[in-house]
C-alpha cells in the first residue's frame, strides 16, 4: 500500500468511481504501485501533449484541467476535488495528456503510474472495467455540464455544484471551495459578477460563503430550491 495513506484516505478511495468496485486483493495490488504526492498551490502536474504517465485520485485540495486555445487563452475543462479521479482515460490508452493540470490549492494526490497499469489489468480484468466505468462517468458529467449551461440559471448551477460537494444528505455542512472564485465561475459558465449574484441568491436559502468556505445550513432546503428553480424554468419555456 502507498506510504502516507490514512484510514480516512482508504475510506475515501473505496468510494471513488474508479476504485470503489474493486475487490480487496485487486485494490491492495494497485495501491502498492501508488505514491502519495503533496503538490503546492500553482504547481503544474502535467502539460497538454506530455506522455500520459499516471492517473490521479484527489485526497484533498482542488485541481483544474485546462487547454490552451489557438488564441492563447486558457479554457478550463474541469475542476476536481476530494474523492474524484482524473487522467485515467489517457493513462488507460497509454496516449498523451489531452489537457494540462494545475493545483489551484495545496493538495494531496494519490498518483498511479501507468507503466504498471496494464500488468494490473491483465491480472485483474475488473480494474479495466472500473476504469471504463469511471471514464464513462466523466463523459456523462461533461454532457450534463453542457445541458446545465443551457438550461439552468446561475443560482441553479451553483446550488447543484454545492450539493454535489456536500458530504451529507440532510442537515448542515461546511465545504471547502477553490480559493479562486473566478475558477468556479468559469466552470459553471458564468462571469465573476454573475457568481456573486448567485451567491447572494443562495444566501436567501441558508447558504453562506466566506472566502473559500461555504456553509449549507440545510441541505434539504438547498435541494428543494434547486428543484423549484428547475420547475419554474421548465414552466417558463413550455
Amino acid at each position: 500500500m502507498a506510504i502516507g495513506l490514512t484510514s480516512n484516505d482508504l475510506e475515501l478511495i473505496r468510494k471513488t468511481a474508479i476504485l470503489g468496485g474493486l475487490g480487496d486483493e485487486a485494490l491492495t495490488a494497485l495501491l502498492s504501485d501508488a505514491v502519495v504526492k503533496t503538490p503546492e498551490h500553482g504547481e503544474v502536474l502535467f502539460v497538454q501533449g506530455d506522455p500520459a504517465s499516471a492517473f490521479f485520485v484527489v485526497l484533498d485540495g482542488w485541481i483544474k484541467l485546462y487547454r490552451i486555445t489557438v488564441a492563447g487563452e486558457e479554457a478550463v475543462v474541469g475542476i476536481f476535488t476530494k474523492g474524484q479521479s482524473f487522467a485515467e482515460a489517457a493513462a488507460f490508452t497509454a496516449g498523451m495528456f489531452p489537457v494540462s493540470a494545475e493545483c489551484v490549492t495545496d493538495a494531496r494526490l494519490l498518483m498511479f503510474p501507468s507503466n504498471r497499469l496494464f500488468d494490473r489489468i491483465r491480472q485483474n480484468p475488473e480494474l479495466g472495467l472500473s476504469m471504463l466505468a469511471s471514464t464513462s462517468q466523466h463523459l456523462h458529467g461533461l454532457v450534463h455540464q453542457i445541458q446545465q449551461l443551457k438550461a439552468h440559471t446561475g443560482a441553479q448551477r451553483l446550488a447543484e455544484f454545492m450539493l454535489a460537494l456536500a458530504p451529507v444528505e440532510e442537515g448542515a455542512c461546511t465545504i471547502a471551495l477553490p480559493y479562486d472564485k473566478a475558477l468556479i465561475a468559469g466552470h459553471l459558465g458564468m462571469k465573476p459578477e454573475s457568481l456573486s449574484r448567485a451567491i447572494a441568491r443562495l444566501k436567501e436559502v441558508g447558504v453562506t460563503v466566506k472566502r473559500n468556505m461555504a456553509t449549507i445550513h440545510d441541505v434539504d432546503r438547498l435541494r428543494n430550491f434547486f428543484e423549484q428553480e428547475r420547475a419554474e424554468v421548465l414552466r417558463s419555456r413550455s
